[in-house]
């Protein structure tokens, strides 16, 4: 059974930091790419970012680009999200995704694992 587990979620005023981290079991996590999508409230889901089987390609939300990174250390089965300078609008659940390839994409139906989500507040 493969299940994602995400921590590091919280309150943060406006231009702080929070890392998020998911933890990966029950398959072989460097085979696959990883993804963070988020859901702001009364709004769809949308891509974040994403990073390939070995940490070597990474891609991103332009609403994000130079703000947020996201890296894997595929010794402890765990993808982060470091998210920095911290806007009001980034307040949303925050979602880590297994994907079914070892190539990253924001595009959804890749993703075949999801973890429970944890919520990110920005206070303004």
């Amino acid at each position: 059974q493969v299940r994602l587990v995400e921590s590091g979620g919280g309150l943060v005023q406006a231009g702080g930091s929070l890392r998020l981290s998911c933890v990966t079991s029950g398959r072989t996590f460097s085979n696959y790419a990883m993804d963070w999508f988020r859901q702001p409230p009364g709004k769809e889901r949308e891509f974040v970012t994403a990073i390939n089987y070995s940490g070597s390609s990474t891609y991103y939300a332009d609403s994000v680009k130079g703000r947020f990174t996201i890296s894997r250390d595929n010794a402890k089965n765990t993808v982060y999200l470091q998210m920095n300078s911290l806007k009001p609008e980034d307040t949303a659940v925050y979602y880590c995704a297994g994907s079914r390839f070892g190539r990253g994409s924001n595009y959804s139906p890749d993703y075949i694992y999801w973890g429970q989500g944890t919520q990110v507040a920005v206070s303004s």
